[in-house]
């Protein structure tokens, strides 16, 4: 028995074990599979595993899953599934631990959207795209979406939970309200006899949508801002499911996760793509990505006794019940199914999305744009807040700080300008383009 003070050495293997633990404990193992119809060839994705940041004197890993559903053309989906992430990485502090990396997300989320927007527009084509856009690190899963695309999560023991936004004006009464606000017009296609057909359009334009990347032709009050919701899961996992409207417009949640249980995601998202198909046919494009984010294998324990079969085959896939002789890191490991939710937050208003509170705000730049990162001498910038009714009460140092440019955009969007809008007549054309939208 060691004296007292004396220095007591652990062995190699057993630091290598804990470390090797731990980060079993940190990191899910991620599969996922995809499966696509096409009927306009407007749908892109984008599934990226093994996503590296650096991170004190190593390196780290993250996942991201994007679907892009463009309309009026595919530019606007092309352009965002190449651009997106490399703009909401560079609106990410450097030299972040792992908490605060995932702190940040959700502003530069908004940052990254409204200046891939804002590039796009200034290349002037007319189309636009829907984004669901999901970033896993650990056990934390981050989603922004503009549009009608989905994503819901289901956890091992079966709870589902919804981690995006519907912007259909249709079923949106809040969008609704901001788009006239801004001084747009909500109503329905007036076919020139007094009878109105078809979903609740936004005029100029007759988009169905209240959010979107591009389309500039249609009004800046169709923003780009995205609704963002960040969640933390425990660590006995589920499966995702991000889908386009071709999906969810045929099969609800509970009809999509039951049609694939037991299925590897690629098999999975087959299954979803066919339900769907053969339930409303191929109207539109229709794309599935499926996402299992599963426990880490975890070293060989003693076979636990026989237990009576656990109902539903996705709680078999994922729920795997400690044995008694279990060590502490395992009883950790699978922690009580919950799903936690950090963040959730879907205003419209830049100056309500980009002005972060402390001690998040000291991690961002203070005289850097906060939407498009260009450096700024003091007094270059504009506040996020100028203009509203706290405005009179603002310091020199009251940011986040827009420059010219973005501040234009800010404007635009809240119908403080007249938008950069071509013409408030659309053509035959857009609509019969854009019959799903």
């Amino acid at each position: 028995m060691s004296s007292r003070g004396e220095h007591r050495t652990v062995p190699l293997s057993v630091l290598l074990k804990r470390e090797l633990a731990i980060e079993k404990l940190e990191k899910p193992e991620i599969v996922h599979g995809q499966a696509s119809q096409s009927k306009k060839g407007e749908d892109f994705t984008l599934l990226k595993t093994e996503c590296q940041r650096a991170m004190g004197d190593g390196v780290t890993t993250f996942s991201v899953f994007g679907l892009f559903d463009g309309h009026n053309g595919s530019a606007a989906a092309i352009y965002t599934k190449e651009n997106l992430l490399n703009s909401v990485l560079s609106a990410i502090p450097t030299d972040l631990n792992r908490d605060e990396w995932v702190a940040a997300l959700p502003r530069a989320l908004v940052a990254g959207f409204v200046k891939t927007d804002k590039d796009f527009q200034e290349r002037a084509q007319t189309s636009g795209t829907t984004v669901t856009f999901v970033i896993i690190e650990g056990w934390a899963i981050t989603v922004a979406s503009v549009g009608d695309s989905c994503c819901i999560f289901e956890s091992a023991e079966g709870g589902i939970y919804y981690l995006s936004a519907d912007h259909r004006l249709e079923c949106n009464e809040e969008e609704r309200e901001r788009i006239t606000a801004s001084g747009g017009e909500v109503g329905r296609l007036n076919t020139g006899c007094g009878a109105e057909i078809g979903p609740l359009r936004c005029w100029p334009g007759g988009l169905c949508l209240s959010r979107s990347i591009g389309d500039m032709d249609v009004g800046e009050f169709i923003v780009p801002v995205p609704y963002v919701k960040q969640v933390k899961l425990s660590t006995a996992g589920g499966r995702m499911i991000i889908s386009s409207d071709g999906v969810w417009d045929a099969l609800s949640a509970e009809v999509a996760l039951d049609c694939c249980r037991g299925m590897s995601p690629d098999a999975a998202a087959a299954q979803i793509v066919k339900e769907a198909v053969q339930s409303k046919g191929l109207r539109d494009d229709t794309t599935c990505i499926v996402v299992d984010i599963l426990p880490q294998e975890k070293p060989a324990a003693p076979l636990p006794p026989p237990k009576k079969p656990v109902k539903g085959m996705l709680k078999a896939m994922f729920h795997k019940k400690p044995s008694e002789s279990s060590s502490h890191v395992d009883k950790e490991y699978m922690e009580p199914d919950v799903v936690e939710e950090l963040f959730e937050e879907g205003s419209a208003m830049l100056s309500e999305r980009l002005d972060t509170k402390y001690p998040l705000c000291n991690m961002f730049k203070l005289f850097m744009c906060a939407v498009c990162q260009l450096e700024m001498k003091p007094g270059e910038g504009i506040s996020i807040h100028a203009g509203s009714s706290n405005s009179v009460k603002l310091r020199p140092w009251d940011g986040p700080f827009l420059c010219s440019s973005c501040q234009e955009k800010k404007e635009a969007m809240e119908g403080k300008r007249p938008s950069g809008s071509n013409d408030t007549t659309p053509s035959l054309s857009f609509f019969i383009a854009n019959l799903c939208y």
